[in-house]
């Protein structure tokens, strides 16, 4: 075993399971593979991992059984565990995420997004570590601790919108683009008599920031809707919409932690109004015009230019054009009207912006 590699325990009944884990994760990772809840348990009184994969569905002591022991005792309760299972349904996930587990990963599972899941796991749990021993050492690192917060607040929030986009079957390049759509316009906003004055009175990098959380509360919604390839059905549709109220819990359950409001206050305005439309057919409250927030109404072109402009599970990308002739439709029925005629002002910026995952277009940036 290398040194420096992090350890995975993976339990799961299945020999082949065990075997197809093994193989995926070993690169990377130490992994060690049990058969039942109860060998975890024997393992842990000496060795402690760094991640758990846990299946849910094992004879005698079951998933469920197993987590509830581990977040009984001090030594194991911190431990992320990821629960493997082939049960595709809402109550299910949502009891194994009210046990404490972190995520939920179905059978057969894709290797690729396996990979993806737990580094992201394990990046926002090193995180966590680098924050405790933070405020375990305040005083000497007082100098520094302005810049080293603001860092560590970025690279967690990135972390969480990808954690979240990795579960859409995307990647944190929309997180990027996004906020780069966001950037542009807010910069026509100040140029612009009607807005001028409200967007000067905005922190800019805090209202970038909490933009990337406007979709948080998709972490809630099955990994079956979220990735399905085709149209989804009218119950499909209205659960994926509970993504939203989702959300709000999320930024409020953080707002009763913390005296520190103003940026989640901005958050939690982006995670409510940014499905909603100017003609009052939106989600989910049906406000109307005016009714919405700014920042909604900008998110609703931010986030509707690159969901079209991007493959999705169920679409190909559409073209630019394409893209900004939909929206451009759709002025006074979706979005503000004035909004739209400031997007199309600056389009061309947009266009530019969604190449930002294409590494020869970011090298002729550079050499600008």
């Amino acid at each position: 075993m290398s040194a420096g590699k992090k350890t995975i325990f993976l339990v799961d009944d299945d020999v082949t399971n065990l075997a197809i884990g093994n193989d995926t994760l070993s690169p990377q990772y130490k992994v060690f593979t049990m058969n039942s809840g109860i060998r975890l348990l024997k393992i842990l009184e000496s060795h402690i991992p760094d991640l758990i994969l846990l299946d849910v569905e094992m004879p005698g002591m079951d998933g469920y059984e197993t987590i509830k022991f581990l977040k009984s005792k001090e030594k194991t309760r911190n431990i992320p565990v990821i629960f493997l299972t082939s049960q595709n349904d809402t109550e299910s996930e949502l009891k194994g995420l009210s046990l404490g587990a972190k995520d939920y990963i179905f059978k057969p599972f894709s290797p690729p997004l396996l990979v993806m899941r737990i580094e992201v796991h394990l990046l926002v749990e090193s995180q966590k570590k680098q924050l405790v021993n933070f405020n375990n050492n305040l005083q000497i690192m007082v100098d520094t601790k302005t810049k080293t917060v603001v860092e560590l607040k970025n690279a967690f929030l990135k972390t969480i919108a990808e954690l979240v986009e990795c579960r859409d079957g995307l990647t944190g390049e929309h997180i990027g683009r996004t906020e780069f759509y966001m950037e542009i316009l807010l910069e026509a906003l100040r140029n612009n008599d009607k807005y001028k004055d409200e967007v000067l009175l905005w922190d800019k990098e805090l209202i970038l920031q909490s933009a990337q959380l406007h979709d948080v509360g998709k972490i809630a919604i099955r990994d079956s809707i979220l990735q399905k390839p085709g149209k989804l059905t009218n119950s499909e549709f209205e659960e994926i919409k509970t993504h939203v109220k989702f959300g709000e819990m999320v930024i409020e359950r953080i707002k009763a932690k913390t005296s520190e409001r103003s940026f989640l206050e901005q958050a939690s305005v982006f995670v409510a109004t940014h499905h909603e439309k100017w003609d009052g057919s939106g989600y989910p409250r049906g406000l109307k015009g005016n009714e919405i927030p700014l920042q909604g109404r900008l998110m609703a072109i931010a986030d509707v230019y690159d969901a079209l402009s991007s493959d999705r599970p169920y679409k190909k990308a559409f073209s630019h054009q394409e893209a900004v002739e939909i929206i451009s439709r759709d002025r006074g029925k979706h979005f503000d009207p004035d909004l739209v005629d400031i997007f199309l002002s600056v389009s061309d910026k947009f266009k530019k912006a969604s190449k930002l995952s294409d590494p020869e277009y970011i090298e002729e940036l550079e050499e600008e």
